[in-house]
């Protein structure tokens, strides 16, 4: 098989960004696996490179993505400005420049020049603009790619957590929830530990919204009006889904580590354990789309900035689990349709 082509782009220029994207690419086993391609400029890269001291090291730098060298850490230039870099402030001007990068990235693997994208981290405000009003990466890919649903999968070896709701206020979860929209939800987390973690019969807990599971309607009547029918459904569809189960004692007496992906209801619910858990490990994966897009599961660091101080473990990690997923997706997709073509079943129903 072929090494895939990974796109990055380099998120808030003013952040920890280029310095994990540095400190993951310096490394020579990198291009073993992949060609990476990352969506920038010479002048911020040498800027970044300067203020690690980086002097033995370099991009190659290519105008195209189809100009990739295979055993070089790529970079194409989507811009000439010189931009007025300040480590660790918030500002709207490179802001622009975050997005600039994104653009192009998606661009391509929407072409088919790059395979997979890791995403580095961006502010979610001073990105905003006209062509960016979302509230973060995984909605703008959404509609990039014309997905109906996706799911931010946040994946580790030690546990796997997908939500529901995203990025909304935590007063407006429990009137946002759908019986259809968490059905949904499981049926994208179900394919995708099918399809891309070659899980054949995935397991999947979820969460209940109130504490305590609601206590028969004492605390809430979401878990047995919304969430419990959802999992019905799940289940008369031949899922291995169960619960809900409050989450206080889910992670507190580890019974996540029985099952393979735990579906929870809101934003904070399943981010906090997860990243307790596994933060300099831990992967944002979007389910759902028809490209792998992955990031690190932490944000721009402005707090250590310019300090060579951040630790590139997660976005590493995001790196190689784009490029396990495109691997994985591309020999189990070719598996399914082998399968489909013999008169046999989807890999997704041999549970």
């Amino acid at each position: 098989m072929d090494k895939p082509r990974i796109g990055i782009s380099v998120g808030d220029l003013n952040g920890i960004g280029m310095e994990i994207i540095i400190k993951t690419l310096m490394e020579p086993r990198i291009t073993h696996f992949c060609t990476p391609i990352v969506y920038g400029s010479s002048r911020t890269a040498s800027y970044h490179r300067k203020v690690l001291g980086v002097n033995d090291w370099s991009f190659n730098l290519i105008n195209e993505a189809s100009a990739a060298n295979p055993k070089r850490a790529n970079l194409v230039t989507v811009w000439q400005d010189e931009v007025n870099i300040q480590l660790g402030q918030a500002d709207p001007e490179v802001g622009k420049y975050a997005f600039t990068s994104l653009e192009a990235a998606v661009k391509d693997l929407q072409a088919g020049q790059i395979d997979a994208l890791v995403t580095a981290p961006i502010n979610k405000d001073t990105i905003q603009s006209e062509q960016f009003r979302f509230p973060g990466h995984t909605e703008y890919l959404q509609e990039a790619f014309g997905a109906k649903e996706v799911l931010m999968f946040l994946v580790s070896d030690k546990l796997r957590v997908g939500t529901v709701t995203g990025h909304m206020p935590l007063r407006e979860v429990a009137g946002k929830l759908k019986e259809a929209d968490i059905l949904r939800k499981l049926q994208i987390m179900h394919r995708s530990l099918v399809i891309d973690f070659g899980i054949r019969r995935p397991s999947i807990a979820v969460l209940s919204l109130n504490p305590h599971a609601g206590d028969n309607g004492l605390l809430g009547n979401e878990e047995k009006d919304i969430i419990i029918p959802a999992v019905q459904k799940a289940q008369a569809e031949g899922m291995q889904v169960y619960g809900p189960y409050g989450a206080d004692g889910f992670f507190g007496s580890a019974l996540f580590t029985r099952f393979d992906a735990v579906l929870g209801m809101y934003h904070d619910q399943v981010l906090t354990p997860f990243k307790a858990l596994a933060f300099e490990s831990g992967v944002n994966f979007t389910a759902g789309l028809p490209a792998v897009r992955t990031s690190p599961d932490h944000g721009t660091g402005y707090d250590i900035a310019g300090k060579n101080e951040a630790d590139p473990s997660s976005f590493r990690a995001a790196l190689f689990a784009a490029i396990d997923l495109f691997n994985a997706r591309t020999e189990n997709l070719a598996l399914e349709a082998g399968s489909l073509k013999g008169g046999k079943v989807k890999l997704e129903d041999e549970r």
